[in-house]
């Protein structure tokens, strides 16, 4: 099958052009000037006057199974936050599948063709779980990276002084949980259809040396992302140094865990040291706006990790510290969000560099960086066509301003995804929306009155951040 996609405005080193671009199979053939590209008689041809032809977002950073959770949290300290998350995650595998559907389908319609799902999964049903996952992921057609949360250490563990606290029992060592990332991974892990799985140590708070080492020889001999969560809070930070006595950074370093292949979610508490670490070692860091403001944690040094070279993504963290799903919003907010953290105007982030990270920095944050992310001959065909005909994207001034530093709603017109077309005309074209709507709206889940771990956690967190933060 092949789509010619004439006269169709795009993003080539850093400006818009106007271009033709042939998509052959599941790739992209030819990106040559306007109306160069000949039209042959069993082509499909788009006119793309008026269009706007972007890669494909990705969303670096998500938990699916928090589509449940959405509305459902007070605002909190993630410390506190993550004691309502724990008592009301979904516990049933459908929910799970539309879990991941509902991610999908967000991401998707706001011009994502990949996710990140940092995903929990339920315990003594891990198989099953990631199985749902993946149906979910496939039956809208999105490319998806899982990487499972796993972690060896106990709750009060992720807390400053949490060792004064009493201890649960961790249900599996560090070599059970690499047991059955291995398993998972055999079972699973299919990149010719866009599955793919990832290792995701929840963080250095709440898991053990041997746990995160054994996941990065794991990425290693297996080329697999690794995904962790780090220093997004000023607690972890204060954890890290009570810990080790050296930053979490440096300590993941010296465990042999950042590699190219490694993306770190929020970094709000890196400094200088740790950023040039990271550049170094050729990790991401995925930056989660929403979420960081959401719950307190501060803002993450993007403009001198960009400064330093160090490759950043965008993604929406899950739906109970986000509440929604929304990759528009996401690339938006991280984009004007950092304009008060430098007075100098020509440091701020341009729409164009904007895009460059939620595409080409999203796509090497989940080691797919040579498959998908650029509008290259020879790159897989992730793309995604607006319509700059929509009124949320008049009048004609800059459309890619207006993209990113509007507020547009429904004007994706197209996507593909590995060269299969996803959504024709602003419609899905794949899974049954209406059917996704109704088991969102009859499998919700309560919130608990008040969660059993937040009432001694709150007064823990209050005593020693609250009360002591000169101290840091």
């Amino acid at each position: 099958m092949q789509t010619l996609i004439q006269s169709v405005l795009t993003l080539q080193n850093g400006t818009l052009e106007t271009v033709d671009v042939l998509l052959m199979g599941d790739r992209i053939h030819s990106v040559a000037p306007a109306r160069t590209l000949p039209v042959a008689p069993h082509q499909r041809l788009i006119d793309g006057t008026d269009r706007l032809l972007l890669p494909g977002f990705v969303n670096g950073h998500t938990h699916s199974s928090q589509v449940w959770q959405r509305g459902l949290i007070p605002q909190l300290p993630l410390e506190l936050w993550l004691a309502h998350v724990f008592d009301s995650t979904p516990q049933q595998l459908d929910q799970f599948y539309w879990g991941a559907v509902s991610t999908a389908v967000d991401t998707l319609m706001s011009g994502g063709t990949c996710v990140m799902d940092h995903a929990y999964v339920i315990p003594g049903q891990e198989l099953e779980t990631v199985d749902a996952l993946v149906r979910g992921y496939k039956a809208v057609g999105i490319r998806a990276v899982i990487a499972p949360l796993i972690q060896d250490l106990p709750f009060a563990s992720g807390l400053p002084k949490g060792c004064l606290l009493p201890q649960g029992a961790s249900p599996r060592s560090s070599a059970e949980l690499i047991g059955l990332m291995e398993e998972i991974v055999a079972e699973f892990h299919d990149p010719a259809s866009g599955i793919y799985i990832g290792v995701g140590p929840t963080g250095f708070h709440r898991c053990s040396d041997e746990l995160l080492a054994g996941c990065g020889e794991l990425s290693d001999r297996l080329d697999l992302c690794y995904h962790t969560h780090l220093l997004e809070t000023r607690a972890q930070h204060r954890l890290a140094q009570e810990r080790y006595g050296i930053s979490a950074v440096q300590h993941l370093h010296n465990l042999g865990c950042l590699t190219p292949r490694t993306s770190v979610a929020h970094g709000v508490w890196i400094d200088e040291g740790d950023i040039d670490i990271l550049a170094r070692s050729g990790s991401t860091l995925v930056h989660n706006p929403v979420s960081n403001l959401r719950l307190g944690s501060g803002l993450a040094p993007v403009l001198k990790s960009l400064q330093a070279g160090l490759n950043v993504a965008i993604g929406c963290d899950g739906a109970a510290s986000n509440d929604a799903q929304n990759m528009l919003e996401a690339i938006k907010l991280g984009t004007i969000l950092h304009n008060v953290t430098d007075e100098d105007y020509e440091h701020w982030l341009t729409p164009e560099q904007a895009v460059a990270m939620a595409t080409a920095g999203g796509a090497k944050g989940v080691n797919l960086g040579d498959r998908t992310g650029t509008l290259a001959p020879g790159m897989d065909a992730d793309l995604v066509l607006y319509n700059l005909d929509h009124p949320d994207l008049l009048p004609r001034t800059n459309p890619l301003q207006l993209l990113v530093l509007g507020r547009p709603t429904d004007v994706l017109e197209s996507a593909w995804v590995q060269g299969r077309q996803l959504v024709h005309q602003g419609q899905l074209l794949t899974v049954d929306t209406a059917a996704l709507h109704h088991h969102l709206r009859h499998q919700s889940v309560a919130a608990p009155d008040l969660p059993i771990q937040h009432r001694w956690a709150e007064a823990h967190y209050r005593n020693v951040m609250l009360r002591s933060v000169g101290d840091l």
